[in-house]
Parts: structure tokens; C-alpha cells; sequence
């Protein structure tokens, strides 16, 4: 992964930047409490239907995945750049992210007759790859007709074909037909917490790529030539909009995180939206940055700080101090011996979210930027 210098303020949108900053600091947050028998509960997933804030952050990556390859590629292409060229660029981040995917899924043991396969950046890789694809092959109403058909051949598929041994439209963490085909495709290889199914399995994967489409789809209106307040009113009107439709059919085909169901597509999408139209009118508009200058640092290094917490939390668990884990010492010692177990697990949280910045801070203040 090269390292580069920072755009320039006029080629980025810095509103972009601190959203996927909140939400890179957001999933560091969520995934490394003090112990995972004392979360509050908006920092805990759903434990199958329904939705919890820390179930907005993966959608909102891939909303901004999608935003950034509009945004990238339209100017490459607008300035001459060769198809050939963008395709190789696309091949080869797709294989470094996944790659980089499987190795944080081995860490630190690898042991590969049990390696989990799925994972966060190998999802992001696929959608990314298939958004550019289509990206760079269709119009604007060619991938707003893909989006609402991916949704639409989810449904359908997941709702009226049966798994093997169980009913058409079975819903349940084992019976489901995303959770069947990830245990005959993956077997031994799929989320061991789980076992039955992996949340970020094969068929759930058509659903989060159009999750990737819709920020495509908002990257191809922030490109447009209305003024700054029309984009941000038609962020907020089509988030609402969508925010209406996926609770609706959320009525009859779930908001599900693990299956990523086509209301979770259009509910999550649609609050993205509205984030990003937010974030946009308070920075980009307004010029309110002072307070997101942390959510900004963290932006331009988002890979970095994945990569980085991902590691540190793996060696939190097996590197062992007086008979103890490493992470479960510093928990002990230094949070739980004066709060109570839930708040001493959230600070170790943010503390932990805290350390990542400071070293962040010092890529930023260096100009260190990493990119695939």
C-alpha cells in the first residue's frame, strides 16, 4: 500500500471524509469493548431481526464505498483516463482488500483448514469490485434499474425458495436460504460464533452490493450541477423516502442485518443518506469542520486504522499477563477496578478508539496516508 499526500481540497469532498471517519471509529468502537458481557445495547448487534445503531456502520462503509467510486472515477474518466487502466486499478484493490481480509481472518494462528473465508473487507472487496463494474459500463438509470433488481431477485429468492429440510420463506438463523448456502459453500469456513450461517455470506452479499449502488447512485447527484442546499434537500427528501419504503417492508421481509434483506438495504441506505446530507451541509456548506478534524484524521487512514485495531485486538487476546489475557488484564486493572462491569467496558472502548487517533494523528501530521 502506497503512501500519498492529501488531496487537494479541491478534488475531495472533506463531508466524505468525516463520515467514513465516524464510521471506521464507530466499528473500532463496537468491536473492541472491555468484555463482551457488558455492552449497552446500542453497542451491540440485533440478535436477529430488527436493528441497533452499531447496525447502521457496516452499510454506511459501503454507502461510502459506493459514494468515493462515483466521485473517483467520474473525474478519471472525464479527464481522459483509458478503461484499461481503471480496470486494473479496480482488479487489483479488489484482490489487495480481500487478501488483506484473509490474512486479518488467519491472524494470528492461521490455521488454514478452518479459516473463515467471509469477512468484513472481503464483502467490501466484491461489492466494490461490482459496483466499479457497473459503474463504468452503464447509466445512471441502467444502475438504479440493477438496485431495485437485486432487491427485488433477493426478496423473491430468499421468500419463496426453501433450503433443503426446511420451509420457502423460513427466516431463522439455520433455516434461511442465505445460512444454508453459506454452510454447503463454505462448510468448516464460515463465522465460528455462528456456525449455521456467516453475516457476511454469499447470497446476502447481492443485497450489500446494492447498498454499494445506492451511494454510486448519490456519488452520480453530489456530481451534478444543482447548488450545494438542492443536494442536501435531495439527500434528505430520497432518504426519508427510502427510510419509509424499508420499514414498510419491513412489515413482511424483516430488517436483518446477518441476511442483509432488502428492507435493511433500503432503511439503512436511506439513513445514510440523511447522514451524509448532514455531514455535507455542516462542513461543506456551513464550514462547521473544527469538530469533526478527529472523524477527518480517521477518514483519510480508514484502512489503516482497520488493520491496525484488528491486529492490536487479536494480540489484546493472546498475548497472556499473570495467567490472563492481555485485553482482559488492562480491563481488569485499569477500568473494572473502578467502574461498574458496563461503563469500565465502555471506557476501555474509547480508550482503545483514543489510542488509535493519537497514532493517526501522527500519519496525518506526517502526511502518511495509506491507499491500495
Amino acid at each position: 500500500m502506497p503512501t500519498s499526500s492529501i488531496p487537494t481540497e479541491t478534488n475531495r469532498l472533506v463531508s466524505l471524509d468525516v463520515f467514513r471517519g465516524i464510521t471506521i471509529a464507530g466499528m473500532v468502537l463496537v468491536n473492541n469493548p472491555g468484555t463482551w458481557s457488558h455492552i449497552y445495547w446500542p453497542l451491540q448487534h440485533a440478535s436477529w431481526h430488527g436493528w441497533t445503531p452499531t447496525d447502521l456502520v457496516f452499510p454506511f462503509f459501503l454507502f461510502i464505498v459506493g459514494v468515493a467510486i462515483t466521485l473517483a472515477f467520474g473525474r478519471r474518466v472525464e479527464t481522459g483516463g483509458t478503461t484499461r487502466d481503471l480496470y486494473l486499478k479496480v482488479i487489483k484493490r479488489t484482490l489487495i482488500i480481500f487478501a488483506i481480509g484473509l490474512f486479518l481472518n488467519a491472524f494470528p494462528y492461521f490455521g488454514l483448514s478452518e479459516l473463515r473465508i467471509p469477512g468484513v473487507l472481503q464483502r467490501i472487496a466484491v461489492c466494490y469490485f461490482f459496483a466499479s463494474i457497473i459503474f463504468l459500463n452503464t447509466r445512471v438509470r441502467t444502475q438504479v434499474a440493477i438496485t431495485i433488481g437485486l432487491l427485488l431477485f433477493y426478496w423473491l429468492l430468499v421468500k419463496f425458495v426453501p433450503a433443503p429440510g426446511f420451509a420457502a420463506g423460513d427466516l431463522t438463523k439455520e433455516g434461511s436460504l442465505p445460512s444454508y448456502v453459506d454452510r454447503v459453500v463454505f462448510g468448516k469456513h464460515v463465522w465460528a460464533q455462528a456456525k449455521v450461517y456467516d453475516p457476511e455470506g454469499l447470497l446476502s452479499t447481492i443485497p450489500a452490493l446494492a447498498t454499494t449502488l445506492i451511494g454510486v447512485l448519490t456519488g452520480h447527484w453530489l456530481r451534478t450541477e444543482k447548488s450545494r442546499m438542492e443536494k442536501v434537500a435531495g439527500m434528505f427528501v430520497l432518504g426519508a423516502v427510502c427510510i419509509a419504503l424499508g420499514w414498510a417492508w419491513n412489515s413482511f421481509f424483516p430488517i436483518n442485518k446477518a441476511l442483509w434483506t432488502s428492507s435493511y438495504v433500503l432503511f439503512t441506505g436511506g439513513l445514510a443518506l440523511q447522514f451524509l446530507a448532514l455531514c455535507y451541509w455542516l462542513i461543506d456548506i456551513k464550514g462547521y469542520r473544527t469538530w469533526a478534524k478527529p472523524f477527518e484524521v480517521f477518514g483519510l487512514n480508514a484502512i489503516a486504522l482497520y488493520v491496525g485495531a484488528g491486529l492490536m485486538a487479536e494480540l489484546f487476546g493472546v498475548i497472556r499477563v499473570g495467567g490472563v489475557t492481555l485485553g482482559s488484564w488492562i480491563y481488569t486493572n485499569l477500568f473494572a477496578s473502578w467502574a461498574a462491569p458496563v461503563n469500565a467496558s465502555l471506557a476501555f472502548a474509547i480508550c482503545f478508539v483514543l489510542v488509535w487517533l493519537a497514532l493517526m494523528w501522527i500519519l496525518y501530521r506526517r502526511k502518511i496516508f495509506l491507499r491500495i
